[in-house]
């Protein structure tokens, strides 16, 4: 396995309930490694520019409020296949329907705050890591 990177967001819900240490060790643990995090507060543009891939939904309104409530982490994470890896260690985005041990099923408060977010793909991880991060403050 190549070692690549992708990005991990720590949501408002987490952030909130001061989970961000949790969060993060729960993806070290698992053997990724954070290159780059920075604590922001999204604006709405920020948010629906972000999110726009989902504009069409009917959530998409509720999402960005959601994003946008509070503080989130940004991260880029590094390891061996690290979007299949952080998604593994995220679990399924229902956290009743999560593994235990991931961080959904431990700690999110529902499907809709459920306390991360993680690239799908290596390309969306690339263009979701540009979004956030300048390639000087990627540190590895």
């Amino acid at each position: 396995m190549a070692i690549t990177r992708t990005l991990s967001i720590i949501k408002p819900d987490a952030t909130r309930r001061n989970l961000t240490g949790r969060v993060t060790s729960m993806l070290e643990e698992a053997g990724l490694r954070v290159v780059a995090s920075k604590r922001i507060r999204l604006t709405q543009e920020q948010a629906e520019a972000f999110y726009d891939v989902h504009r069409e939904r009917p959530f998409f309104r509720d999402l960005v409020a959601f994003m946008t409530s509070g503080p989130v982490v940004v991260q880029v994470l590094e390891g061996e296949d690290a979007v299949a890896l952080n998604r593994r260690v995220m679990g399924a985005t229902d956290p009743a329907k999560a593994e235990p041990g991931t961080i959904r099923r431990e700690l999110a408060e529902s499907i809709e705050a459920n306390s991360v977010h993680g690239s799908d793909s290596d390309e969306n991880a690339a263009r979701e890591i540009a979004f956030f991060f300048r390639p000087e403050e990627i540190v590895g």
